[in-house]
């Protein structure tokens, strides 16, 4: 029944919130075992009574402060002075500046919506076709959830119970990995394709590009100088993270007014809830899940089908990027993690840092795959273009992404260099 009552949500579009905590409810009055709804609200609440939450609304601030700051158009000027000469320039510019502002917002569907506004309108100016400046910009909002902070992996370690330093740690080397494997590709690109190159700038105009954006990477140095060198938990480093982008949208940028913080607190507030409510219904699912015994029967059938860790991570791969394409990367995340998590570590010996890597990225891969694709359509929309047209141009940044998963799953010192 409540199998039944989770499918026929779904599909008609019921928050997926909502539809964790009504099959919960479901499976407990089939189940004939009334007193579990006395512990269904100990379960939905006490599950956001974690300190390391509390980095999620922090995280969401620092990216609405970043934006109402003007600090992305300085980080995408200062790449653009030392990468827009050469060849199909604004194509690298727009993936370093991903990779920079992804270091301060985490969010790869915000990030996405951002960087469309700024870098579609920009490339297209310059030459370049706009479903393929719409698709480097899709790509590179990938890179959000993975370079620390990650919103993501917030929760993954929230829901396997692991440090949530651990995994923003983790996320460090793929980040780098899949940034180099895009410029490559459109190196690649380039060449066939013969883009434009920008206007070469004088040292001294790199200079004032430099002396601009300096102070704006102090946010992402803070952030990470504090959980690298232990000063801080990534709650914390967040805080400071968030001080620091609001001092320098008050006093350096001066784009940041103090009648502008009410409209950031709220809207920090209601993403910040959506996300930990989602976090509170997956307790509630995990909780069903296991007293229904659910992932005590799938690690009976993967058995039998993935005899060996690398076996066991090849058909993850496959069942996640399906997932993927239907569901976005948080609620993917929140129903698969109860029921795979206790197999890989229990029967195949996998680290829990490693798989949460390639959980994540896997998923979050498909907020760019049809046929949902929440960033795909975000992109399209914003730069005015066919979602079917973007992911077409959007194909070698695909495959290249899911080789890079491919590597991640095979070879686990990639995202346990830091641990």
């Amino acid at each position: 029944m409540a199998a039944i009552v989770f499918l026929l949500l779904l599909i008609v579009g019921v928050p997926i919130g909502i539809v964790l905590c009504v099959a919960a409810l479901a499976f407990i009055m089939s189940s004939g075992n009334p007193l579990l709804l006395d512990s269904f609200p100990l379960q939905l609440f006490g599950s956001l009574n974690n300190f390391g939450l509390l980095a999620i609304p922090l995280f969401i601030l620092i990216g609405e402060l970043m934006n109402g700051a003007g600090i992305t158009q300085r980080l995408v000027r200062l790449a653009a002075a030392f990468l827009g000469a050469v060849r199909g320039g604004l194509a690298y510019i727009n993936l370093i500046a991903n990779m920079m502002v992804a270091s301060i917002l985490g969010s790869a569907t915000a990030q996405i919506a951002m960087m469309s506004q700024v870098m579609v309108p920009e490339m297209e100016r310059a030459g370049y076709r706009r479903d393929f400046s719409t698709a480097v910009t899709a790509f590179g909002g990938l890179l959000g959830p993975i370079i620390p902070p990650s919103i993501v992996f917030v929760v993954y370690a929230v829901l396997a119970q692991l440090a949530v330093r651990d995994m923003l740690l983790a996320g460090l080397l793929p980040g780098l990995m899949l940034t180099g494997l895009f410029l490559a590709t459109i190196a690649l690109l380039g060449l066939r394709y013969d883009y434009p190159r920008g206007k070469r700038l004088t040292w001294r105009e790199k200079g004032g590009a430099l002396r601009q954006a300096l102070p704006m990477l102090t946010i992402p140095a803070i952030i990470t100088g504090t959980i690298l060198g232990g000063v801080g938990s990534p709650t914390e480093a967040a805080a400071l993270g968030a001080l620091a982008a609001a001092i320098l949208g008050l006093f350096v940028t001066r784009s940041l007014k103090l009648s502008d913080l009410p409209g950031i607190l709220l809207r920090t507030g209601i993403n910040s809830a959506l996300v930990l409510f989602l976090v509170a219904s997956a307790s509630v699912f995990s909780w069903v899940l296991v007293f229904g015994q659910v992932p005590q029967t799938a690690a009976a059938w993967i058995q039998t089908v993935a005899t060996t860790p690398t076996a066991f991570m090849l058909l993850v791969l496959v069942i996640l990027l399906l997932v993927g394409t239907v569901i976005d990367g948080i609620a993917g995340l929140i129903m698969v993690v109860p029921i795979l998590l206790p197999i890989a570590t229990d029967v195949y010996g996998i680290h829990p840092v490693h798989f949460g890597v390639v959980v994540s990225i896997n998923l979050i891969l498909g907020l760019l795959s049809p046929p949902v694709g929440i960033g795909l359509y975000v992109a399209a929309t914003v730069a005015r273009v066919s979602p079917l047209a973007v992911f077409r141009v959007a194909m070698p940044f695909f495959l290249v992404t899911c080789l890079a998963l491919l590597v991640l799953a095979l070879v686990p010192g990639i995202s346990l260099a830091f641990l």
